[in-house]
């Protein structure tokens, strides 16, 4: 027998077919009775579909004239990999500022999916851990990250009006070369027309985009990814910090990975292992530091500090919290 889901995919096949569908005709076809169909228009209708009432001898339902839609074919596992990638992206901070879209989407979903699979749904969510809880991100107009995205396709200079992190506003015209999400943030990177250097912009800090006239040459060598993280790796930033650690490579890799610092590595000495643990040189920008001791006790290594003190400052009153809590215990 068709799942639940099913017929209503094909009821809104049936109404897209044209012209306007009777009540015992759409019983018929879907073989149901026709309170069930009245249920089935009801689910379509929270679903956004324009189905329209036709009273009169003749009546019956019908989709708003010049509405077309095919419908979304979803499995039991592709329906529970949407929502999970839902979940997992609003978490993320891989939205738009329209953040009840999220929520609005998997509604949809979830109401026509047969029941059994939404308790599955259900209990996996309750069941399911993260090792970090959501912070509040900051995140892009829908409009700009679409009209950013179809000129990065077509490779369009873009308007933009972007306002910094110390709160200047500026116009410039954007040679875009990719969209980067990370790190729970959205970012376009290309050249700044104005100046003729490579740029990268939060996208949430951009107001209006605008697609202009004329197109440019794709640059060679590195992707948008990578001069993200390049950019990141040069930019100023309030305090420069520079550490050695006692480990390995993989060991300081795990808390500060390559788009947060820089490890100098150096050729194993002869008969020496690359696993073997040794003193290494690590340097990093940051705005703030309070981030950094929490960071340097879990990397459970030997560390010195060689700047800034402020950071050996507030290392110490860590150890001096953690050392009192423990005595209270």
């Amino acid at each position: 027998m068709p799942r639940p889901t099913a017929r209503v995919l094909t009821l809104l096949e049936l109404l897209q077919s044209g012209g306007t569908r009777t009540v015992a005709e759409l019983a018929d076809r879907l073989g149901v009775e026709g309170r069930t169909v009245r249920r089935y228009v009801e689910q379509l209708i929270e679903l956004d579909m324009p189905v329209e009432s036709v009273r009169g001898r003749y009546g019956g339902y019908r989709l708003a004239p010049g509405y077309r839609l095919p419908p979304l074919m979803l499995s039991d596992d592709e329906a529970l990999a949407v929502l999970l990638g839902l979940v997992a992206g609003r978490r993320a901070g891989l939205t738009t500022t329209q953040r009840t879209a999220n929520e609005t989407a998997s509604a949809k979903i979830r109401r026509v999916l047969p029941k059994h699979i939404a308790r599955r749904l259900d209990t996996l969510l309750e069941s399911l851990a993260f090792t970090e809880q959501p912070g509040e991100f900051d995140t892009p107009d829908a409009g700009v990250l679409l009209t950013i995205a179809d000129a990065v396709r077509h490779r369009r200079p873009v308007s933009i009006r972007y306002t910094d992190r110390d709160g200047r506003r500026s116009e410039r015209t954007l040679h875009t070369y990719g969209i980067v999400a990370h790190a729970g943030r959205w970012y376009v990177t290309g050249k700044d027309a104005r100046i003729g250097e490579d740029r990268t912009f939060r996208l949430d800090r951009i107001a209006d985009a605008r697609t202009l006239p004329g197109s440019f040459e794709a640059p060679e060598g590195p992707g948008p990814a990578q001069r993200v993280l390049s950019a990141f790796a040069t930019a100023e930033y309030r305090h420069e910090v520079t550490l050695r650690i006692h480990g390995t490579v993989e060991q300081i890799r795990a808390h500060l990975p390559a788009s947060v610092a820089s490890v100098e590595e150096h050729e194993p000495a002869a008969g020496q292992d690359r696993a073997t643990e040794r003193w290494l040189r690590v340097e990093l920008r940051a705005e703030r530091l309070d981030w950094l001791p929490p960071v340097l006790a879990s990397l459970d290594r030997p560390f010195v500090i060689e700047r800034p003190g402020e950071l050996r400052d507030l290392v110490t009153a860590l150890a001096d919290r953690l050392a009192s809590y423990a005595r209270q215990a």
